[in-house]
């Protein structure tokens, strides 16, 4: 299958789970059972959207691998691999708050080859296939023009585990100073695709699963962006930046930084 028929299936999975997703939110929620912590939250809508995708993946592509935040792990023979996060945002899903989305990347040895991230509340698909750009609702988008970081608004995210939460806060202290501003939405998967149509310059978070960010870092590449994934120090867990290429090790100085006078 070419690359446009992987990114097919992709959007086509990815639409019918947020589809389904969106007939339940709002509604009553069913099966809440906690995971990493009590704040860490997995309910019986992630779960039927991952058997969605899964099927649709799998009937598609029985050879390839497929890789989910809620258990999903096929072993493949094709070398290619499907990364999926049903409901990236499941707390804001079950407070009813409306920025989640349903991520599907399928990669190699190589990376990302395609790439969606679908926001259900607003009607948006960002999509993208190595090479080939990055798109939302099918028109091509950029990440924002490269400028200072004292005019930059960032996006991050926060831990489930009470103490990294409190590490990320004394992070947090040290670099709002020193940036337009900072945006936290619960979905790492929809702040990466909104670096990379310029709703946000930059986005940095660690602790985040390859699920979370598989998709988006292929978009926000292919949208001229550059994103990398480093060790921190401190014993952290690795750290997500992402922000045009010509800021992007200006935002990793500056999160380095930022965590060393936190520690």
């Amino acid at each position: 299958m070419s690359a446009d028929g992987l990114l097919d299936l992709a959007l086509g999975a990815a639409r019918d789970a947020g589809e389904q997703l969106l007939e339940r939110f709002g509604g009553p929620a069913s099966g809440v059972e906690s995971k990493s912590s009590t704040t860490d939250m997995v309910s019986d809508a992630d779960r039927a959207a991952e058997r969605l995708l899964l099927d649709r993946i799998t009937s598609a592509r029985p050879d390839d691998g497929v890789l989910g935040e809620e258990g999903a792990n096929v072993e493949g023979r094709s070398g290619l691999t499907w990364v999926v996060d049903p409901l990236d945002g499941t707390t804001n899903y079950l407070f009813g708050y409306p920025v989640w989305s349903v991520s599907v990347a399928c990669e190699d040895a190589d990376g990302g080859v395609v790439a969606v991230v679908h926001d259900p509340t607003r009607g948006e698909t960002f999509a993208a296939a190595r090479g080939a750009g990055a798109t939302l609702n099918g028109r091509p988008v950029h990440v924002r023009a490269a400028r200072g970081l004292d005019r930059a608004l960032m996006g991050t995210g926060f831990a489930y585990d009470p103490d990294d939460r409190g590490l990320q806060a004394r992070v947090l202290t040290h670099l709002l100073p020193r940036v337009r501003d900072v945006r936290r939405g619960g979905s790492a998967a929809l702040d990466l695709a909104w670096v990379a149509c310029g709703r946000l310059d930059g986005f940095y978070e660690w602790g985040i699963k390859h699920w979370d960010r598989a998709a988006g870092m292929l978009l926000v590449a292919e949208a001229g962006g550059r994103v990398s994934v480093f060790e921190p120090g401190g014993g952290l867990e690795p750290c997500v930046v992402a922000a045009a290429t010509d800021q992007h090790d200006l935002l990793c100085e500056l999160v380095v930084a930022a965590i060393e006078r936190a520690h």
